[in-house]
Protein backbone atom coordinates (compact mmCIF):
# COMPACT_ATOMS: atom_id res chain seq x y z
CA UNK A 1 0.00 0.00 0.00
CA UNK A 2 1.34 3.47 -0.93
CA UNK A 3 -0.35 6.58 0.19
CA UNK A 4 0.46 9.67 -1.39
CA UNK A 5 0.62 12.45 0.77
CA UNK A 6 3.14 15.30 -0.67
CA UNK A 7 1.76 18.50 -1.08
CA UNK A 8 3.13 22.25 -0.97
CA UNK A 9 1.70 25.67 -1.99
CA UNK A 10 3.40 28.09 -3.23
CA UNK A 11 3.13 32.32 -2.39
CA UNK A 12 -0.59 33.32 -2.58
CA UNK A 13 -0.59 35.80 -5.32
CA UNK A 14 -2.76 36.97 -7.88
CA UNK A 15 -2.17 34.67 -10.72
CA UNK A 16 0.32 36.98 -12.69
CA UNK A 17 2.59 37.40 -9.81
CA UNK A 18 3.50 33.58 -9.67
CA UNK A 19 6.95 33.00 -10.24
CA UNK A 20 7.86 30.18 -12.47
CA UNK A 21 9.98 28.61 -9.87
CA UNK A 22 7.39 28.49 -7.74
CA UNK A 23 5.09 26.94 -10.02
CA UNK A 24 7.74 24.18 -10.35
CA UNK A 25 8.62 23.39 -7.67
CA UNK A 26 4.65 22.92 -6.62
CA UNK A 27 4.62 21.01 -10.27
CA UNK A 28 7.52 19.20 -8.85
CA UNK A 29 6.24 17.95 -5.65
CA UNK A 30 2.49 17.96 -5.50
CA UNK A 31 2.10 16.00 -8.96
CA UNK A 32 5.74 14.78 -10.28
CA UNK A 33 6.39 13.49 -6.55
CA UNK A 34 3.11 11.57 -7.24
CA UNK A 35 3.79 10.11 -10.07
CA UNK A 36 7.16 9.09 -9.26
CA UNK A 37 5.89 7.26 -5.97
CA UNK A 38 3.14 5.91 -7.70
CA UNK A 39 4.99 4.65 -10.61
CA UNK A 40 7.90 2.89 -7.57
CA UNK A 41 4.71 1.26 -5.87
CA UNK A 42 3.36 -0.15 -9.38
CA UNK A 43 6.24 -1.76 -10.32
CA UNK A 44 6.52 -3.94 -6.90
CA UNK A 45 2.50 -4.17 -7.22
CA UNK A 46 2.53 -4.98 -10.53
CA UNK A 47 6.07 -7.41 -10.23
CA UNK A 48 5.15 -9.52 -6.71
CA UNK A 49 3.17 -13.00 -6.61
CA UNK A 50 0.15 -12.39 -6.48
CA UNK A 51 0.11 -9.39 -8.12
CA UNK A 52 -1.73 -6.45 -6.78
CA UNK A 53 -1.84 -3.44 -4.20
CA UNK A 54 -3.27 -0.20 -3.15
CA UNK A 55 -2.30 3.02 -4.27
CA UNK A 56 -4.25 6.35 -1.99
CA UNK A 57 -3.63 9.62 -3.53
CA UNK A 58 -3.90 12.83 -1.47
CA UNK A 59 -6.09 15.01 -3.63
CA UNK A 60 -6.97 17.79 -1.06
CA UNK A 61 -10.40 19.49 -0.92
CA UNK A 62 -8.40 21.88 -3.69
CA UNK A 63 -9.02 18.88 -6.33
CA UNK A 64 -12.61 19.89 -5.92
CA UNK A 65 -13.15 23.49 -5.17
CA UNK A 66 -10.02 26.20 -6.02
CA UNK A 67 -8.99 28.79 -2.85
CA UNK A 68 -8.41 32.55 -3.99
CA UNK A 69 -4.53 32.95 -5.09
CA UNK A 70 -3.66 29.06 -5.55
CA UNK A 71 -3.12 28.40 -8.98
CA UNK A 72 -0.29 25.68 -8.22
CA UNK A 73 -1.43 24.03 -5.57
CA UNK A 74 -5.11 23.87 -7.07
CA UNK A 75 -3.85 22.35 -10.57
CA UNK A 76 -1.77 19.82 -9.11
CA UNK A 77 -4.29 18.58 -7.06
CA UNK A 78 -6.95 18.69 -10.32
CA UNK A 79 -3.65 16.07 -11.69
CA UNK A 80 -4.09 14.30 -8.84
CA UNK A 81 -7.82 13.24 -9.75
CA UNK A 82 -7.05 12.85 -13.69
CA UNK A 83 -3.83 10.40 -12.48
CA UNK A 84 -5.67 9.07 -9.47
CA UNK A 85 -9.03 7.86 -12.10
CA UNK A 86 -6.03 6.37 -14.54
CA UNK A 87 -4.53 4.18 -12.16
CA UNK A 88 -7.77 3.30 -11.10
CA UNK A 89 -8.52 1.99 -14.82
CA UNK A 90 -5.04 0.42 -15.96
CA UNK A 91 -4.84 -0.97 -12.26
CA UNK A 92 -7.33 -3.40 -12.90
CA UNK A 93 -5.39 -5.76 -14.99
CA UNK A 94 -2.83 -5.85 -12.10
CA UNK A 95 -5.50 -6.46 -9.12
CA UNK A 96 -4.05 -2.59 -8.16
CA UNK A 97 -6.61 -0.80 -7.12
CA UNK A 98 -6.24 3.19 -6.38
CA UNK A 99 -8.10 6.12 -5.02
CA UNK A 100 -8.32 9.21 -3.64
CA UNK A 101 -8.88 11.04 -0.43
CA UNK A 102 -9.98 14.66 -0.60
CA UNK A 103 -8.92 16.42 3.09
CA UNK A 104 -10.03 19.60 3.99
CA UNK A 105 -8.41 21.84 6.93
CA UNK A 106 -6.66 19.15 9.05
CA UNK A 107 -5.03 20.59 11.67
CA UNK A 108 -1.65 20.60 10.70
CA UNK A 109 1.77 22.96 10.45
CA UNK A 110 -0.01 23.84 6.51
CA UNK A 111 -3.34 24.51 8.08
CA UNK A 112 -2.26 26.53 11.30
CA UNK A 113 -2.95 29.87 9.37
CA UNK A 114 -6.44 29.27 8.94
CA UNK A 115 -7.00 30.16 12.99
CA UNK A 116 -6.33 33.83 11.48
CA UNK A 117 -8.63 33.93 9.20
CA UNK A 118 -8.05 33.16 5.46
CA UNK A 119 -9.27 34.38 1.87
CA UNK A 120 -12.74 33.56 0.94
CA UNK A 121 -13.81 33.36 -2.47
CA UNK A 122 -16.17 36.97 -1.60
CA UNK A 123 -13.41 38.81 -1.19
CA UNK A 124 -13.33 38.68 3.00
CA UNK A 125 -11.26 37.13 5.52
CA UNK A 126 -12.75 34.32 7.42
CA UNK A 127 -11.62 32.24 10.27
CA UNK A 128 -12.11 28.46 9.18
CA UNK A 129 -12.54 25.42 11.52
CA UNK A 130 -10.37 22.42 11.35
CA UNK A 131 -10.52 18.99 12.52
CA UNK A 132 -7.92 16.31 14.32
CA UNK A 133 -6.01 15.09 11.83
CA UNK A 134 -6.29 11.75 13.34
CA UNK A 135 -9.34 11.13 11.81
CA UNK A 136 -7.73 11.60 8.57
CA UNK A 137 -5.50 8.82 9.65
CA UNK A 138 -8.94 6.76 10.37
CA UNK A 139 -9.89 7.16 7.06
CA UNK A 140 -6.64 6.04 5.04
CA UNK A 141 -6.71 3.08 7.39
CA UNK A 142 -10.23 2.37 6.53
CA UNK A 143 -9.47 2.81 2.97
CA UNK A 144 -6.39 0.33 3.18
CA UNK A 145 -8.14 -2.29 4.77
CA UNK A 146 -10.49 -3.09 1.98
CA UNK A 147 -9.99 -6.07 0.36
CA UNK A 148 -8.36 -5.86 -3.04
CA UNK A 149 -11.84 -6.55 -5.11
CA UNK A 150 -13.37 -3.26 -3.46
CA UNK A 151 -12.26 0.33 -3.98
CA UNK A 152 -13.16 4.00 -2.94
CA UNK A 153 -12.13 6.04 -6.04
CA UNK A 154 -12.67 9.66 -4.01
CA UNK A 155 -13.52 10.40 -0.38
CA UNK A 156 -13.81 13.54 0.98
CA UNK A 157 -13.09 14.41 4.40
CA UNK A 158 -13.28 17.67 6.21
CA UNK A 159 -13.93 19.95 9.02
CA UNK A 160 -17.99 19.47 9.31
CA UNK A 161 -18.05 23.31 9.40
CA UNK A 162 -15.44 23.85 7.11
CA UNK A 163 -16.67 26.54 4.66
CA UNK A 164 -16.12 24.07 1.24
CA UNK A 165 -19.78 22.96 0.52
CA UNK A 166 -21.30 26.57 -0.92
CA UNK A 167 -17.67 27.55 -2.11
CA UNK A 168 -18.40 28.45 -5.86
Amino acid sequence: MLFNNAGIGAPRVPFDEITYDAWKQVVDINFTGVFLCAQAAWKMMKAQDPQGGRIINNGSVSSQKPRPHAAPYTATKHAVTGLTKQLALDGRAFNIACGQIDIGNAATPMTARMAKGVPQPNGTIAVEPTMDVADVGKAVLMMSELPLDANILRMTIMSTQMPLVGRG
